[in-house]
């Protein structure tokens, strides 16, 4: 199966185009008489439960890799970070086999050194699908095509506000560098369908644009900045049937919100409660 048909098929078994993003964060999870890999294990082990009881399954679940290595303290030998990553990846497939994981890794460098990442997200790791940068062109980004059951999401419009620092200067073609690099990954993608894009929910006028693009090319889509980045699955939802982009394709990201969304301290009481009426919201936003 290819990964354009992991998208169809589980968008269309679940319902909706949720992706989970799972970025723990240890002052929010973190119980007293537990360590780093357990708390991590027993605060998704109860929310996955959940999750599968209630029948709220997101079409994709994507961790992003900074949040699980910084936990690591190799030279005390200690990987309680990594570890717990696996933990999490097993998690995941036992709970709800089927759901593409995406490793929100954003790797991309020199030929040689591209490949022992793509390694990295696809053998080490075990991934669906990694997110890549493309700023040194395309010896950078082949060794993770090269994977052609695999998915490659490469950053085009970025959610966060320094986005636009880089990827909307204006080129002699007078047009944007996000532009630029979506007619690249068209190019990439033809006659493939594993390579996809990250456009941001926060720049609206800018997704419609670059999803007009794709429409027609089958670019697979993931979209962060849903939830507390400020951005509107709704509103991503309109968009994308408004140009007529596939939306099955697509995947709209919210990590925190989902997942921890009390910010700050120890989790509350009702914890379950919070994650759960959040998810709901969601998937009743992201439905097909």
């Amino acid at each position: 199966m290819t990964y354009q048909e992991r998208l169809q098929q589980s968008a269309q078994e679940v319902g909706n185009v949720v992706c989970m993003g799972l970025d723990p964060q240890v002052e929010t999870l973190l119980a007293s008489d537990l360590d780093l890999r357990s708390s991590i294990n027993a605060h998704f082990q109860q929310l996955f439960r959940r999750m599968a009881l209630s029948g709220l399954i997101p079409s994709a679940f994507k961790p992003n890799l900074g949040y699980f290595a910084c936990l690591d303290n190799p030279r005390e030998d200690d990987f309680s970070g990594s570890q717990a990553l696996a933990d999490l990846l097993d998690m995941v497939e036992n709970f709800f086999p089927g759901i593409p994981l995406i490793l929100d890794s954003k790797r991309g460098d020199i030929a040689r050194s591209s490949l022992n990442y793509a390694r990295e997200a696809f053998e080490v790791w075990r991934s669906d699908a990694v997110t890549v940068a493309p700023y040194m062109g395309s010896d950078s980004v082949q060794p993770f095509i090269d994977f052609t059951d695999k998915g490659v999401y490469i950053l085009n419009r970025t959610s966060n506000p320094g986005g636009k620092d880089l990827q909307n200067l204006i080129l002699d073609s007078q047009r944007p560098v996000y532009e630029e690099v979506a007619r690249q990954i068209i190019a990439y993608n033809q006659n493939r369908g594993c390579v996809g894009a990250v456009v941001g929910a926060t720049n609206p006028q800018e997704l419609m644009q670059i999803a007009r693009l794709y429409a027609n090319e089958h670019v697979p889509l993931l979209i962060p900045g849903v939830g507390n980045q400020g951005g509107s699955a709704v509103e991503v939802m309109q968009i994308l049937r408004s140009v007529g982009y596939p939306v099955v394709l697509a995947r709209i990201n919210s990590s925190s919100a989902l997942t921890h969304p009390w910010k700050k301290g120890a989790a509350p009481d009702d914890w379950l409660d919070q994650c759960e009426a959040n998810l709901r919201m969601l998937i009743t936003e992201c439905a097909i």
